[in-house]
């Protein structure tokens, strides 16, 4: 089992926002392998069903972005199998990449991404694969204003172009492994022609 959590903040206000990269990638996965996201608790929406012929789970926290680290630890519990954890892959925004390109890690600290330091502080360890996608970074300072905000005009159209490339990364590791990912698609960037 593959439990697959896009990192984003509830609601309709911050649907299209570059902090939600995250719940998008979850959103075309569910459509893509027809998962519904029907369960839910307090802290997190998500349904269980195949990708790739392997059992996974979409998940989509609803603690908003800074608290994401108890919708992650709920769900390794519940998807515990024979006292083993399930596999996890995070999806989350990352400013330090430019718009157009995505990459998988193995593991490694936060990098100052509120949503991965609460899922670092809630499971004790950092050792958990992720795939950021890059949303640019701010001229000026003001980062809370520029996640917070949404794509206009050429660089809207590369970032639909950019979740769906990875939802096909997230697709490629469930059924190939994550090295395999990695080589796949670390280099690949996203353009508005292609």
């Amino acid at each position: 089992m593959i439990v697959i959590v896009g990192l984003g903040n509830p609601g309709e206000q911050y649907s299209k926002t570059r902090h939600n990269v995250g719940f998008q990638c979850v959103d075309g996965l569910a459509k893509r392998y027809d998962i519904r996201l029907g369960k839910h608790n307090a802290d997190v929406l998500y349904g269980d069903g195949w990708i790739e012929g392997q059992k996974a789970a979409l998940a989509k926290p609803l603690t908003y972005m800074n608290r994401s680290g108890r919708a992650v630890k709920y769900l390794v519990e519940h998807y515990r199998s024979d006292g083993a954890p399930p596999d996890l892959l995070i999806v989350h925004d990352d400013m330090d990449l430019p718009t157009g390109k995505i990459r998988l890690r193995r593991d490694g600290s936060a990098g100052g991404h509120n949503g991965i330091k609460s899922i670092i502080a809630e499971m004790g360890t950092q050792d958990f694969p992720r795939l950021r996608i890059g949303i640019g970074h701010p001229a000026q300072g003001d980062t809370i204003g520029f996640v917070l905000g949404g794509f206009a005009g050429s660089e809207a159209k590369i970032m639909a172009k950019t979740v769906d490339l990875a939802v096909e990364a997230v697709a490629w590791t469930v059924e190939h492994g994550l090295e395999s990912a990695m080589n796949r698609y670390n280099q690949v960037t996203v353009t508005q022609d292609g």
